[in-house]
């Protein structure tokens, strides 16, 4: 496939996945083999995250994607020529035309042209980016690509929904990003009912598309709520820490949690409510004492302690002099990045995509200015030097901060331990009730509100 991809695609392939490693933690992937490697077809997404989203798709996707991206992203100067590199398909919205028709008979003419040649496509049906972990009502334009196709290109056609799930993504090297990829959603009926009553097709084809994106997302309504669903995810965690190695495993949690909580706030509101209020005040308890869950997860004999101290403030005393490198490297371009999208005042659902864009400039700036001045300081062997040093010292620096963070996020928890002999029983015991009451809860939905997660290797 890679042989075959053009150039200008597999260009921006690489950038995607060159950017998206640095800037997330982890980026995982579930069911890519659930796109064909040939054939027509339309991958439709939700859509939390601007442009970081569809540089995750054509990251992860093993195949070439031609993405439909908003027409006035054409004309910004430098965002346009990257997605015209990817071969985008233009679409006009009503707001970009002052409100009168969009026009898009050549978005769908191309469209057509593309799913003809059987390639695939990329949209996300909500239309618009918004930062929520809620579904958008979702236009209808993936479900009028497939209908009105030529019926023997219709009828092959796969359409296969995809939930992007975040973890801070706005959140440089802290956050993480899980791609879900579904099974295809069935469209024979749809086919046949569009010779009869095309707008009945088309609804009933989007509203299908939209209940299969549901089962693939945390869909919760808001952001507090979700951030509540990933605190009792972390306690799941920790009173089962084998399950946390399976990204499946904790995405169907994560899934289930969101549907339960949706089912059952109309019924038990009362008991939701209790729930709720308990793990605001536990979470906000661990924050006061600045401990995470891996603090109530294990005991801390002296002799533990003591190795503990040892070992990694051994590693930080030797690391110091290149960490320090890094962060006198990095730090001039870090910096700069954070400044200009604290000035720039993104929104939520865009705050990684300006983080990603200034960086992309700022930091190939920040670095030949502060090449030329190893030069001017050091002739060339002191720029060789610079040059050759970017990159580790760059990483280990990233590795040695978090060890540093973490070494004292633990530090605190023992003072505290220290000062508060009952402090850990009284958490772990909280913790312990908190999830004894989700798990009962948990047993009130029946199987069938609970839509059946995408199996692995389906």
């Amino acid at each position: 496939m890679a042989s075959r991809e053009p150039l200008g695609p597999r260009f921006i392939r690489a950038l995607a996945r060159g950017l998206l490693a640095l800037f997330y933690r982890r980026v995982d992937v579930i069911g890519a083999e659930r796109v064909p490697p040939r054939g027509p077809v339309i991958l439709a997404a939700n859509h939390q995250n601007a442009l970081v989203d569809p540089m995750l798709l054509l990251a992860s996707i093993p195949r070439t994607l031609v993405p439909l991206a908003k027409a006035p992203l054409f004309r910004h100067p430098v965002i346009g020529p990257l997605i015209k590199l990817a071969g985008a398909i233009p679409v006009t919205r009503r707001q970009d035309v002052a409100g009168g028709p969009a026009g898009n008979e050549g978005m769908f003419e191309a469209a057509a042209t593309t799913l003809g040649r059987g390639e695939a496509i990329l949209i996300f049906p909500e239309g618009v980016s918004q930062p929520e972990p809620a579904l958008m009502p979702l236009r209808t334009g993936a479900a009028r690509m497939l209908l009105a196709a030529p019926p023997e290109v219709a009828a092959a056609i796969g359409l296969i929904p995809v939930g992007l799930l975040f973890h801070e993504p706005e959140r440089f090297r802290t956050g993480w990003a899980l791609v879900l990829v579904g099974p295809p959603v069935e469209t024979a009926d749809c086919l046949h009912l569009y010779r009869t009553a095309p707008e009945d097709a088309v609804r009933r084809l989007t509203d299908r598309l939209a209940a299969a994106l549901r089962d693939l997302i945390a869909e919760v309504g808001d952001r507090q709520t979700l951030r509540l669903v990933e605190e009792a995810e972390a306690i799941w965690l920790a009173e089962s820490p084998e399950r946390g190695r399976d990204v499946m495993a904790r995405a169907e949690w994560r899934r289930r949690a969101a549907t339960a909580y949706r089912y059952l706030l109309p019924r038990e509101p009362a008991r939701v409510g209790a729930l709720r209020g308990e793990l605001e005040r536990y979470v906000q308890d661990l924050e006061d004492a600045r401990l995470d869950e891996a603090h109530l997860s294990g005991t801390f004999p002296a002799r533990v302690v003591l190795r503990y101290a040892f070992v990694q403030g051994t590693a930080l005393v030797l690391g110091l002099p290149v960490a320090l490198w890094g962060l006198l490297s990095h730090g001039l371009p870090y910096g700069l990045t954070a400044l200009a999208v604290r000035l720039a005042r993104p929104e939520p659902d865009v705050e990684a995509t300006y983080k990603l864009a200034a960086g992309v400039f700022l930091y190939p700036l920040a670095w030949m200015a502060e090449g030329w001045a190893a030069w001017r300081l050091g002739g060339g062997a002191a720029l060789a030097l610079f040059i050759a040093a970017l990159a580790p010292s760059g990483f280990f620096a990233l590795g040695w901060s978090e060890r540093l963070g973490r070494v004292a996020r633990d530090s605190r928890a023992w003072l505290y331990f220290l000062g508060d002999r009952d402090l850990h029983r009284h958490l772990a015991e909280r913790r312990r009730a908190i999830m004894r009451e989700l798990s009962e809860l948990f047993d009130l939905v029946p199987a069938s509100a609970v839509s059946s997660a995408p199996e692995r290797g389906a």
